[in-house]
């Protein structure tokens, strides 16, 4: 420890007089310190020492000052009773008084409460009180302190008694030293050190006297006498040293426990203060002439190593013994200052002040970390260097070099030319060992401890300042003043090499070649005579134990693990394999251990690569290298061969073929070839040789394919062999469907039997359009056509049936039953019809119309039966011996599907609580449908709700006698309970009414021109001349058509073509009537020209009154003449297909619009028809698109 005055002042006043330094307070940050001088307080700046400004503000003598710990204000205390608080930018903010000179102060380091203390009572201040509480004492307080958590005060009292007070100032713990009012108490410090486990307080008393105590007031330890009177005690910010000053004219460093460690300054008065800057090693000192002097303590290293073993100094009074490599550590306490360290083998040697202690190790275990006392040599030695051997110390003292044994008796002293600057022991035999010695002068030399003549090793320009010598004793590696590492061959004195930026040198312990050094923060390994390997390191190094490192950085010693790499590498380049081996065996990772295998291995250096492979533990390797020594004994030579078979194992397989072929052994190559199953590689080798051997080769290809568990393979040598069959089977087998595909397409097309296999691969794998592709590459159309019905693609099936009608039914029949499994009965309905199945077709629809009876779908009935009745005649027309039984059906379904037309807007009137439907259509519907339901009545067809339905309607439109005869149908019937009560009320009401309907309702016949009642007992004919009525098919109003019929021998065609044929007449006006004809429908519309009168008669209207009569129905019969007459507008015409005749109507009231739907031939008001068509997109009864083309 040295002390290093930073600045020095000295204070008077203006008369020149020298002023008393009492007091001194750093603030918190270091960066001011205040000075109590005189009756004025001073803030120095601690950098420099210059004053920034001198406070006044005390009438007498400043006695004490302290800082508050947040740094914002200070206190100091004077003879003149008063406190001034100031705040830290150097102004008064507050003074408060006592009775009595102010002895101390001392802020609390929490709560920031100031306690200040006089001869008579001490106060607590805080700045958020008014007040001040102040506590009466009986003794004078000298001095005082809180302790670190701020809980309690301790004051040293005049009588030598310390109180220790809570905040409130009660008196906690006393305590009373020995010496009584004879050794007053005159500096107390708490230990400020967060590790202690108790807060402990120095007390130093006049007694001379240091002791240490618990908050209990439990005394630590003994009294330690000093041989001055203390006047401060003050502890570094971490706890570990106190300095003292007093009479004795000097600041002294003591340790925590009290051991003086040595003067930190010395002066010519008593020192009254000492404080230690916060957070550094600077201490400053008060002295009675005014002396303020500002000191930087350096603690030097003090320390010692051997090999793997660390000793170091701690706490000064403590020394460390730390094994590197387990990185354990035992502490040797000495409690006294530690001076010197040496360390050598098991011995350790500790220089005190007073006697130098040797140590040993317990036992000879490498590991063993305990040491107990060997010898003691009680005698006090100057010296600059400790050198410690098995059975001597090593004194060294500027030239001199003593040799003292462990009895402290000279054995041997040797004086050098020059001051030495290095000293180290190399080994040797117990009591015989070598040091190795550096001059100044740049000499180096060896001195053995049992010969009194040193041996110059050699001498260099350059002052020596860093040693080490190989293990071989061969090699001399020096550091010098201008930081150069040189290297020296010991025998021939010759310099090998020198490296730059070094600041110490260390060989390698297990390797001779190798050694590091350390400078400008880089780590530098050189092997042999290679460049050398950086890489960062802060620190000196001072050893090398194989991949070790150790490194002091500062105070602390650490192992730094450095993998060998780069030097293993360099001596690989070179291919020097041993040497890269022992490099290698320091530490390299796995990866460098299997290069330097395959890097030996390939330089057949097979003894290096076998040592290698045994650290990777690689058997097949190792096989490798003991079958080719194994062929060595028996005395093959051919290095070329053994590097092929090298290179065989490595992958490198062309290499080895080439070095195979070079060396006459072209066999091997090729059993390498196709053991590896590379036979196009084995074919190119074999390129130029004997038709024999590709055969062979073929043969083997074939075997192994055979054989192997290796299908792709085996698959690709089929083909090169022309086996396509047994190729597909593999490849099939394992779904390798992209190989499949290319060899299907590569095959020709007369090749039917591989590729009809491909083919089913494909449908068994589910890549149809492959499938499809091998097979219209065949041309095997049903086979393509059942695949596509497989896999459910109607499409495509479809389009190829386009081309080729003869599968018609093995398309649709399938696709049918694929429709109705998958509930699409429409779409299976209309496939099974176009496959020709008829009796499915109808089936299916039977079972649709009965299914949507059943759930009250009726116009989805009427549909089904309307498609029913097409079907039937279809069949009709297509089997002759049906033709009779499916034309009755045809008339039955149709006459069923109008019912189910009729009766679906009545359910929905009698079940739905709304209705679209207009009145005077629900009473045209079920006056319609009571006419029809005389005999049978349908399944699902309610006449209950049929009656209701008219009742209500009739009722409602004023036809009351419809609805009397109505409800009296109904009390015949069961009536459901909902409708029970309106309809009795209802029948009450009516009779209410007069029993006649109105004139508006009656029907008339356009034939006769009758006028029929609303409840007809003939249906729906007319009551005179039997003519049937033509409804709507939507309002079920009776249209003014009127049918007739051709007479014997007049074809469908003439007749249309003679209706076609417009007669001119000379007095007819402009045509009434324009025919509105559209693909879906034709219409008659009337024109709105002014009415003309015909003056001539019309041969149609003629007949109708001509034929009329009788009781049986008479229809109208027409003429060639007549249809002449017939204007094409007037008349329509359902073109019903083979066997059915067509049918002619005759409109009698050409204003009057009519369209037929060309499909189901229902006739419609044609603004009925065109709403309808709007709101459904299709005709409402057929259900036929009206976008469909005729």
């Amino acid at each position: 420890m040295r002390a290093v005055p930073t600045w020095i002042d000295k204070v008077h006043d203006r008369d020149k007089v020298e002023q008393c330094i009492y007091d001194l307070a750093f603030k918190p940050d270091g960066s001011q310190l205040i000075v109590a001088a005189g009756n004025r307080v001073l803030v120095y700046d601690t950098a420099d020492g210059t004053l920034i400004q001198p406070l006044k503000g005390h009438k007498d003598t400043v006695y004490c000052v302290a800082y508050a710990k947040d740094g914002k204000r200070f206190a100091s205390g004077s003879a003149d009773k008063s406190i001034i608080i100031w705040t830290s930018k150097l102004e008064g903010i507050l003074k408060y008084t006592h009775n009595d000179s102010i002895q101390c102060v001392a802020y609390n380091p929490v709560t920031h409460q100031l306690a200040s203390c006089s001869s008579g009572d001490f106060g607590l201040w805080s700045p958020e009180q008014k007040s001040v509480s102040k506590h009466k004492v009986s003794s004078k307080i000298t001095c005082c302190g809180w302790t670190n958590d701020g809980q309690y005060l301790a004051l040293g009292m005049m009588s030598g008694v310390v109180s220790i007070r809570n905040k409130n100032g009660e008196e906690k713990v006393k305590i009373e030293r020995p010496g009584g009012s004879s050794s007053p108490i005159w500096s107390i410090a708490w230990n400020p050190s967060k590790d202690e486990h108790h807060d402990i307080l120095a007390v130093a008393d006049w007694g001379q006297r240091l002791s240490f105590y618990q908050l209990s007031g439990k005394q630590i330890g003994k009294d330690r006498q000093l041989n001055f009177d203390p006047c401060c005690v003050s502890y570094f910010s971490k706890g570990e040293y106190i300095v003292m000053g007093g009479s004795d004219k000097q600041a002294s460093l003591y340790t925590k426990d009290g051991v003086r460690l040595g003067t930190i300054g010395e002066q010519n008065s008593w020192v009254w203060t000492c404080r230690v800057k916060p957070d550094s090693n600077y201490v400053v000192v008060g002295c009675q002439d005014g002396t303020i002097a500002f000191f930087q303590l350096i603690f030097s290293t003090v320390h010692g190593l051997y090999k793997d073993r660390y000793a170091y100094r701690d706490s000064m009074t403590d020394v460390i013994v730390q094994h590197l490599i387990t990185e354990q550590k035992v502490r040797i306490k000495c409690r006294e200052l530690v001076k010197k360290i040496a360390i050598y083998r098991s011995r350790l040697a500790i220089q005190l002040p007073e006697k130098i202690l040797i140590y040993e190790l317990y036992s000879d275990d490498s590991s063993d970390m305990h040491y107990r006392v060997k010898e003691k040599i009680c005698r006090r030695f100057e010296c600059n260097l400790l050198v410690v051997c098995s059975q001597h110390i090593i004194l060294c003292q500027e030239k001199r070099l003593q040799c003292l044994s462990f009895t402290s008796v000279k054995e041997k002293e040797w004086i050098m030319e020059s001051l030495i600057r290095y000293i180290k022991v190399i080994g040797g035999p117990p009591g015989r060992e070598g040091l190795l010695v550096g001059l100044k002068n740049g000499a180096i030399l060896k001195i053995f401890v049992d010969n009194p003549f040193p041996i110059t090793l050699l001498k260099q320009n350059t002052s020596v300042r860093c040693l080490d010598m190989s293990t071989s004793r061969s090699k001399l590696a020096v550091v010098d003043e201008h930081n150069t590492c040189l290297v020296y061959d010991i025998h021939t004195k010759e310099l090998l090499f020198q490296e730059p930026n070094a600041n110490s040198v260390a060989w390698n312990t297990q390797c001779e070649d190798m050694l590091c050094f350390s400078g400008s923060g880089y780590l530098n390994i050189k092997a042999s005579n290679f460049p050398v390997h950086q890489q960062k390191l802060q620190g000196f190094v001072v050893g090398y134990n194989g991949s070790k490192i150790f490194c002091l950085h500062v105070y602390s010693m650490a192992a730094v693990e450095v993998p060998q790499s780069a030097p293993m590498y360099q001596y690989l380049e070179r291919r020097m394999f041993k040497e890269a081996y022992q490099i290698a065996c320091l530490g390299v990772t796995d990866s460098d251990w299997r290069d330097l295998a395959t890097e030996a291995l390939e330089g057949l250096d097979f003894d290096t690569a076998k040592k290698a492979f045994i650290r990777v533990r690689d058997l097949r390797y190792l096989e490798l290298i003991n079958s080719i020594e194994e062929r060595k004994k028996r005395g093959e030579s051919n290095s070329e061969l053994f590097l092929a078979d090298v290179y065989a194992y490595q992958g490198k397989f062309h290499e080895a073929a080439k070095l195979y072929k070079r060396s006459g052994h072209d066999n091997r190559a090729l059993t390498m070839y196709t053991d590896l199953r590379m036979f196009e590689y084995a074919k190119d080798f074999l390129a130029s040789a004997d038709p024999k051997d590709t055969k062979l080769l073929m043969k083997k290809q074939a075997d192994w394919a055979k054989n192997s568990k290796e299908p792709r393979a085996a698959a690709d040598m089929y083909l090169t062999a022309g086996e396509n069959m047994k190729a597909i089977e593999i490849i099939g087998e394992h779904g390798w469907v992209d190989m499949l595909i290319d060899l299907a397409r590569k095959l020709d097309k007369a090749e039917r039997e591989p590729l009809a296999r491909c083919a089913e691969f494909f449908k068994k794998l589910d890549h149809h359009g492959y499938a499809a592709e091998t097979y219209s590459k065949m041309g095997d159309l049903k086979a393509l056509l059942q695949l596509h019905i497989e896999a459910r693609h109607w499409d495509e099936a479809f389009s190829l049936v386009e081309k080729h009608p003869q599968f018609k039914d093995d398309v649709y029949v399938p696709y049918a039953q694929w429709l109705a499994e998958n509930d699409r009965f429409e779409e299976a309905q209309k496939a099974f019809h176009k496959a020709g199945r008829q009796a499915e077709a109808v089936k299916v629809l039977e079972q649709l119309t009965h299914n949507a009876v059943v759930e009250s779908r009726f116009n989805d009935a009427s549909y089904y039966y309307w498609m029913l009745s097409m079907q039937c005649l279809d069949i009709a027309r297509d089997v002759e011996e049906k033709k009779e039984e499916m034309l009755k059906k045809f008339h039955s379904f149709q006459h069923l599907a109008e019912l189910y037309h009729v009766y679906h807007s009545i359910h929905r009137y009698m079940v739905e609580p709304f209705s679209s439907n207009m009145p005077e259509t629900l009473f045209n519907l079920s006056r319609f449908l009571f006419h029809n339901l005389t005999k049978d009545i349908p399944l699902g067809i309610s006449k209950v709700y049929t009656l209701y339905a008219l009742a209500k309607q009739s009722k409602a439109l004023g036809a009351y006698k419809v609805a009397r005869h109505a409800f009296e149908k109904l009390q015949g019937l069961k009536i459901p309970a909902r409708f029970q009560e309106s309809m009795e009320l209802s029948c009450l009401t009516v009779r209410s009414k007069p029993y006649h309907d109105s004139e508006e309702l009656i029907p008339m016949c356009f034939r006769c021109s009758t006028n029929n009642p609303l409840l007809n007992n003939q249906g729906n004919v007319c009551v005179n001349c039997r003519q049937p009525f033509i409804f709507s098919a939507s309002s079920y109003e009776v249209l003014p058509l009127v049918q007739f019929y051709l007479e014997e021998g007049i074809t469908d065609e003439e007749a249309v073509s003679l209706i076609d044929l417009e007669v001119p007449r000379a007095d007819r006006k402009t045509a009434r009537w324009q025919e509105m004809s559209s693909g879906e429908s034709q219409s008659l519309k009337l024109d709105d020209d002014d009415d003309v009168e015909r003056p001539e008669v019309d041969p149609f209207t003629a007949k109708l009154s001509f034929e009329q009569g009788g009781c049986n129905f008479v229809p109208v019969l027409v003429s060639r003449a007549v249809l002449r007459s017939m204007s094409r507008r007037d008349v329509l015409i359902k073109r019903w297909p083979k066997p059915l005749s067509w049918q002619y109507y005759r409109s009698l009231l050409p204003d009057v619009s009519i369209t037929m739907c060309p499909s189901c031939f229902q006739m419609f008001h044609s603004e009925d028809y065109e709403l309808l068509v709007l709101q459904h997109n299709c005709c409402p009864y057929c259900r036929r698109p009206f976008d469909e083309p005729n």
